[in-house]
């Protein structure tokens, strides 16, 4: 048990910068607070407490600003830096040494039955204001990007980006796909339809002046006289 809480106070100290000592982390960081809590809601989750279980959850609740459901399953090192606002699904699963921010939402799309949330792989990060809804896997030392709404499983080794998020890394470089992608000369499309309402409404002048010349005689011989 020591062991144990000695490998997340090191998690802690190991990836914050800002973090002086264990004592401090102990005592003041709620993202530790907040797995210390899961901890022992789990253990009474899974011997048949649901009751105590959520008590003692929620209460971490109002303490931290975090919400892990005691149903849950997370690994070695998990490291909730700042931490407000961070929702954890019961169906979740968590992997060894994840990292989450502030805002992170492990959660669900209300479409889904059993297992409803995410699994993410060992050494995920999932930046802050994240969300991960969907029961699908995100692999192992695959990055989030903050902002991100992640619908669809990610790749180990990738970095997903945007709303909804898209693969722009993947080992280390950018997908076949988006090679070629050139985001600086790209066509103003509001640009292209003015352009070719201009060409049509030009086209329907010269159309019409020529109706208009064929409809006056005097206009037609004085166009043949000269």
């Amino acid at each position: 048990m020591f062991q144990k809480l000695k490998d997340e106070l090191d998690s802690f100290m190991e990836r914050d910068p800002a973090a002086r000592s264990r004592l401090e982390v102990y005592f003041l960081y709620s993202g530790f607070k907040a797995v210390r809590s899961y901890r022992r809601a789990h253990w009474f989750h899974t011997h048949g407490h649901p009751f105590i279980a959520r008590w003692i959850s929620q209460r971490a609740r109002h303490k931290t600003g975090i919400e892990i459901h005691p149903g849950a399953t997370i690994g070695k090192g998990l490291f909730i830096d700042h931490g407000m606002g961070v929702v954890i699904g019961e169906t979740t699963e968590i992997g060894d040494n994840c990292t989450l921010y502030q805002g992170v939402t492990l959660g669900g799309t209300g479409k889904d039955h059993g297992k409803r949330h995410p699994t993410l792989g060992n050494n995920v990060l999932v930046g802050a204001g994240a969300k991960v809804l969907g029961p699908f896997k995100v692999g192992d030392n695959a990055r989030v990007a903050a902002g991100a709404v992640v619908l669809d499983e990610v790749p180990p080794d990738s970095t997903a980006v945007g709303v909804p998020a898209r693969i722009v890394r993947l080992n280390g470089e950018r997908p076949a796909a988006n090679t070629n992608l050139d985001q600086i000369h790209v066509g103003d499309p509001v640009a292209q339809e003015f352009c070719r309402l201009h060409m049509d409404l030009e086209r329907l002048q010269r159309v019409l002046g020529q109706e208009s010349i064929s409809c006056h005689p005097s206009s037609q011989k004085d166009t043949e006289a000269k």
